[in-house]
């Protein structure tokens, strides 16, 4: 490696120091989008529960033929919903959801299992377009103008058809998820088929139901509700966590890049010195030489 100057020294720090100040700005918008995020996340959550809640006893009290929705088969065809985001620059966060990804595709397919695609995200559809994998659907730039029902009913729709056709036996969803400002974590959910959990203590104080006007078009229409919003859940979850993951990616090439400046600094100093004394020794040689 070539010796560098102490101008080429000094134009490397004046890089680092441009590129702290972007990661900086970063960091900073990431937490304000961050809290923003929050707020819509906390609204979500609880709704999203009950609601899950509520379709689980339902399945327990009807006839599960009553809704194509409801049949369970044997899981031979799957639909993966996988959930990135459609930007990088924020640590491991989408190599996450493709690696788990990647794991339960190859744990399906040892299994005899057929795995259909559904991405979400500019980066999973980087990553699964064109590498032999079967994608079904594909969405990129949905953040742009933030996440909202209109897309999840869409696409909801989508999943509803495929599995009511028996195009696939069961619909799973993998995202990441916020636990708490410094941490996520990559979670797989089962969207379908919905298999009760049974709470044999609390069996006798289950909830009865009164179906009115008819079970059919109840069910039709929280089915759908299920569907649309979990699916909004997690883009949300996922929106959040990308924002808390930037935000701690840009904080941590902040600091690395003020440690390169510290370092680059001292090899600058050192590198004036060994000029300077290299120009005194000139003057000395010369001054003897005249003499």
């Amino acid at each position: 490696m070539a010796k560098l100057s102490t101008r080429d020294i000094k134009r490397k720090i004046q890089g680092i120091k441009n590129t702290q100040r972007i990661t900086k700005a970063m960091k900073a918008v990431s937490a304000a989008k961050l809290r923003k995020a929050q707020i819509q996340l906390q609204a979500t959550r609880p709704y999203s529960e009950k609601l899950y809640e509520l379709i689980n006893d339902l399945a327990m009290h009807v006839d599960r033929e009553a809704h194509p929705l409801l049949q369970i088969r044997e899981e031979k065809n799957i639909d993966y919903v996988v959930v990135t985001a459609d930007r990088g620059l924020a640590g491991a966060f989408n190599s996450n959801v493709i690696k788990r990804t990647l794991k339960d595709i190859q744990q399906f397919k040892e299994e005899g299992k057929n795995v259909n695609l559904i991405l979400f995200g500019r980066k999973a559809v980087q990553f699964f377009k064109n590498k032999g994998f079967n994608v079904v659907s594909e969405y990129e730039d949905i953040y742009r103008d933030n996440v909202n029902l209109t897309f999840t009913s869409q696409v909801g729709a989508i999943i509803a058809e495929r599995y009511i056709e028996k195009k696939t036996d069961a619909v799973y969803i993998v995202n990441n998820e916020l636990i708490t400002t410094a941490n996520y974590e990559t979670k797989v959910r089962k969207l379908f088929p919905i298999e009760p959990e049974i709470d044999l203590e609390k069996i006798d104080k289950m909830v009865q139901y009164n179906i009115e006007p008819t079970k059919e078009q109840v069910l039709e229409n929280l089915l759908k509700q299920y569907i649309n919003f979990q699916l909004y859940r997690a883009m949300v979850e996922s929106s959040t966590a990308e924002h808390a993951a930037r935000m701690l990616a840009m904080d941590n090439a902040t600091r690395n890049a003020g440690e390169a400046i510290k370092r680059w600094t001292v090899i600058f100093n050192k590198a004036r010195q060994e000029s300077i004394t290299t120009e005194l020794i000139d003057i000395i040689n010369a001054a003897q030489a005249i003499q």
